[in-house]
């Protein structure tokens, strides 16, 4: 007889996870399992699948190295029921326990499950606070109480003075608290990029591939070539080789694109982060320590902790005070179908092209790539909430619920009206030419604002603003944009909208556009 079974998730994969403190190993077990129901409830991209049954593998052993009693369940035992209620059964069966206890998951739809099983077990199940986050559900809705405004910057800095992170003294190092207006440079010339952290496929990663490649063929995405780190030691080795070498230029460079350059100067962590191979607060000290040796300038510091202890957080507190109405948020009313593209690359926009290819190929793009062409595109074709945010949750090997779905539907899409971003992102043509060299090998031509060749990113745009001017005009942060709008001579506007017209026709008769 089992004292408590301890259930851990695919996202947990810490030994200082919370549900782990009190371990007694002569009278407790570890549950983890690969479960179908997890894989499959949408067709992630195959090497987010191989990440995370990889990564539990080598965690399962870790902890049997460690002196847990652990049962692991692979995705192929025959004995496997597919869900995590069916596993979860059948340990308990099994080990009889007094108790189960779980680290809260990440996701609404996961913990809403888990909040049934003590009724239907008739065992107590405890469910701890996930304490690998900075801050706590009770510190972000407090913090929210009777704000008209919940902006991150202020969440942020509440979060510097906490841990006190780049602080000097009650001031922000260096007086300021932001410098994302210094980190917004193109990159131009001959910069050397550093070659990324690789980690060759053991015979566990070579047995999931394997696995993978036979059960989820017509999953999207490419398998092969894994290089991704799938224990806590590489990943730590990951940190470090970014922190060493390319954290000093990642603050100027950290929104540039560039063709066949997916990785530029950035940390790739956030699969790390988010399945507990690496906790926030060690990503935090290591990159502030190199700041204070020297090391990396502040930007390009601050830039990358910004990320970490302000929009993680805040996101995540986003997430749990919203949810579950936050799913069905749809505040411009867009409807229209998410285009084939965005499976396959065909299209003659060089910029969504090379975004979608190498999301197929890695897994991965980065946070411009992602905001401000591939959302840029879907916030202002008016692409369907739903169908978006879950492409970007199958396509990314670090998407989970509670990071995707704010990042979508506040960020990317305005979807919930304000609740996340001040205003849309929304941009012509010139701002993705202006941070990238896409547009010099585009079929279309970033010049011209109307007519077959032109750019589509350019018309579109006013398009957007033209057809929720009732919804956005009276936003502060667009108020000249619409001051300009308004200046347009009827010949203008009549063009913005025919060629529209005709590019939404084409793009929803399933036409190469």
């Amino acid at each position: 007889m089992t004292k408590n079974l301890i259930v851990i998730l695919g996202d947990q994969l810490n030994l200082k996870i919370s549900s782990l403190k009190n371990f007694d190993p002569k009278e407790d077990n570890i549950l983890l399992c690969e479960v179908l129901e997890e894989a499959s409830y949408v067709k992630h991209h195959k090497k987010k699948i191989v990440f995370i049954f990889s990564a539990m593998r080598h965690f399962g052993d870790l902890l049997e190295q460690s002196g847990f009693s652990v049962s692991y369940i692979k995705l192929n035992d025959p004995a496997n029921t597919g869900s995590f209620f069916g596993e979860v059964e059948r340990a308990a069966n099994k080990y009889s326990p007094d108790k189960i206890i779980i680290t809260e998951p990440g996701e609404y739809r996961v913990l809403e499950d888990i909040r049934e099983w003590e009724s239907n077990l008739h065992i107590t199940v405890e469910i701890l606070a996930d304490d690998r986050f900075l801050t706590s559900h009770d510190e972000f809705s407090n913090w929210a109480a009777g704000r008209k405004e919940l902006r991150m910057e202020y969440f942020y800095r509440i979060v510097r003075k906490k841990y006190n992170i780049l602080m000097d003294g009650e001031k922000p190092e260096g007086g300021k608290w932001n410098y994302d207006n210094e980190n917004r440079k193109p990159l131009k010339g001959n910069l050397v990029i550093p070659k990324i952290f690789l980690s060759e496929p053991d015979t566990i990663t070579k047995e999931v591939i394997s696995l993978i490649s036979e059960r989820f063929s017509d999953h999207f995405g490419d398998i092969d070539p894994f290089h991704y780190a799938v224990t806590r030691a590489q990943a730590l080795q990951a940190l470090k080789k970014f922190v060493e070498e390319r954290l000093e230029k990642f603050g100027d460079y950290q929104d540039a694109m560039v063709q066949g350059e997916p990785w530029l100067f950035h940390s790739h962590i956030g699969l790390y982060l988010n399945s507990g191979l690496l906790l926030p607060l060690e990503c935090v000290k290591y990159a502030q320590q190199a700041y204070q040796q020297g090391n990396a300038p502040l930007n390009s510091v601050e830039g990358f902790i910004r990320q970490i202890i302000g929009w993680r957080e805040y996101i995540r507190g986003i997430y749990w005070l919203k949810m579950p109405q936050y799913k069905r948020q749809n505040f411009l009313g867009a409807e229209r179908k998410l285009p084939d593209f965005f499976w396959d690359g065909d299209t003659k926009m060089n910029c969504l092209k090379q975004c979608i290819k190498e999301t197929k190929t890695n897994a991965y793009a980065h946070h411009i790539q992602r905001l401000m062409v591939l959302g840029n595109f879907s916030l202002i074709a008016g692409l369907k909430p739903e169908e978006v945010n879950e492409w970007y949750l199958i396509v990314y090997i670090d998407a989970f619920e509670w990071v995707e779905l704010p990042n979508v539907t506040g960020m990317i899409l305005f979807a919930d009206g304000g609740i996340l971003a001040s205003k849309p992102y929304a941009a012509s043509g010139a701002y993705i030419n202006r941070m990238s060299d896409y547009c010099k090998n585009c079929d279309y031509k970033v010049s011209k604002k109307n007519g077959e060749d032109a750019c589509p990113f350019n018309y579109l745009y006013w398009n957007f603003l033209l057809s929720n001017k009732d919804k956005l005009k009276k936003n502060h942060r667009l108020s000249l944009i619409y001051k300009s709008l308004e200046r347009m001579d009827d010949a203008k506007i009549n063009s913005i909208q025919s060629d529209s017209i005709k590019f939404f026709k084409s793009l929803d008769d399933g036409l190469n556009v």
